[in-house]
């Protein structure tokens, strides 16, 4: 039991020396690091660049991803779109005139609804630019004839007022919901709700009241461009009151007379099962290349898209963050050249320690701890710059930032590992020092 007893006695002596050592070497790293604070400072400096870069790179790259992937699930990931989209050799030009017919028709909505059983609605939509005036205020606004599920299955929420609804549409109403945009020039100082807007057109100027107002809202429009429409100045109006007051023939005299023949700009056709998107698609294909063989209809599957477009930004956010990390590449040479520069500075201290009996780990484990000391601060504060400068670019130039929990830590353990790679080697080179030699050295 005695001998049991003195070895562990042994056991704690030899851990509380070991820690000593370790306390010891520590100090002396953060002594030297305290006696040199403005070379220790400028070499952290390429670490907290190179961290604060890092962050505000994919902030901005998270960003950019959350808008371009919110545009298009607010398509619906179980909806296709289909566009009229104008051919360019369709124009019959005959004294001035140009006349095109192209696009969705009706009949092409009633075979959609009743040739392909996955399909569990069809929504037609029509677009177009008209003059709108109240009073003495006017502007270019988009019309845009919908039915009743359109801001719904588009995530437009209202500000004011009400959507149109059934009744509107079996009643050719002349009602309106406004964007935030057409509110603000029309009715900058009334409210809109009730009041009565005029849409001109070469018959006579159509009378609409105005039964609600929309958030402003940025919705991509499907295409294979990869645009999006700013759904803030338009003029919405029920698509039955569309068809029965302006008709099929859109006419406007700019240049010439053109005349476009257009019963539907899109349809929204939404599919019982995301699984069965694709294959809804496939088919939906075939049967609009029968009735339209001069393309001038294009489907757009949302679901094709966001998945495009989630790979795309993962790998711009993936590029951004490689040229944010060469900074930190730099700030790890920076602190590499600082260390080796320093064992060759301080070589004689190096061999006056191992003459009083310094072993060779503890002289390693000083300079690493120096340089874990430069790269963690640098890390801290360049987390820090970082975390604020995404702040100021929301602030002060509009730009949307999202800091992702996963990204401070991701930059500061990079900064970490730098570091323990730049120092690894000098600390090396400083623990392989003779001692004889290193004495001598001046």
């Amino acid at each position: 039991m005695k001998v049991l007893a003195f070895g562990a006695n042994v056991g704690i002596l030899e851990y509380m020396i070991s820690l000593y050592r370790l306390k010891h070497t520590v100090k002396l790293g953060l002594r030297s690091l305290a006696a040199h604070q403005l070379r220790s400072f400028l070499t952290i400096l390429g670490i907290v660049l190179g961290v604060g870069s890092v962050i505000v790179m994919l902030a901005v790259g998270e960003a950019a991803r959350y808008e371009a992937l919110k545009q298009l699930e607010d398509l619906g990931a179980n909806t296709i779109i289909l566009r009229s989209v104008k051919p360019q050799d369709e124009a019959d030009k005959k004294t001035n005139t140009d006349i095109s017919a192209y696009g969705l028709t009706f009949p092409d909505l009633a075979r959609i609804q009743s040739t392909i059983p996955s399909i569990t609605s069809a929504n037609p939509m029509r677009e177009f630019r008209k003059t709108v005036r109240h009073l003495e205020k006017n502007l270019e606004a988009r019309i845009v004839s919908i039915t009743s599920d359109f801001l719904k299955q588009n995530n437009i929420k209202l500000s004011q007022g009400r959507n149109i609804n059934e009744v509107d549409e079996r009643t050719f109403a002349n009602v309106a919901i406004i964007g935030s945009a057409t509110a603000e020039k029309l009715f900058p100082t009334s409210d809109p709700i009730g009041r009565t807007i005029s849409i001109d057109d070469l018959e006579g100027a159509k009378s609409f009241v105005i039964i609600g107002v929309t958030e402003p809202k940025i919705l991509a429009t499907g295409g294979q461009t990869g645009n999006s429409a700013d759904f803030s100045r338009v003029v919405f109006i029920p698509f039955s009151s569309d068809r029965a007051r302006f008709g099929r023939e859109l006419i406007s005299i700019k240049a010439g007379i053109q005349i476009e023949i257009m019963d539907m700009s899109q349809i929204t056709v939404t599919v019982d099962s995301t699984d069965r998107v694709k294959a809804t698609a496939r088919v939906l294909e075939s049967l609009i290349e029968a009735y339209h063989p001069n393309k001038d209809v294009q489907i757009a599957v949302p679901l094709d898209l966001l998945e495009k477009a989630e790979k795309t930004q993962q790998l711009f956010t993936l590029v951004l963050g490689a040229i944010a990390m060469i900074s930190l590449v730099v700030g790890g040479i920076g602190i590499m050249n600082i260390m080796l520069a320093t064992v060759t500075e301080r070589t004689r201290e190096v061999g006056v320690r191992r003459s009083l009996g310094a072993k060779r780990k503890d002289i390693a484990l000083q300079f690493l701890v120096e340089t874990l000391v430069l790269t963690c601060t640098g890390g801290l504060l360049g987390v820090g710059i970082g975390i604020g400068l995404t702040e100021i670019i929301t602030e002060v130039f509009g730009l949307p930032t999202i800091i992702q929990l996963w990204s401070p830590l991701v930059a500061f353990g990079t900064s970490v590992l730098v570091g323990l790679v730049s120092g690894s080697y000098p600390a090396r080179k400083a623990a392989r020092l003779d001692p004889i030699e290193a004495l001598r050295h001046e």
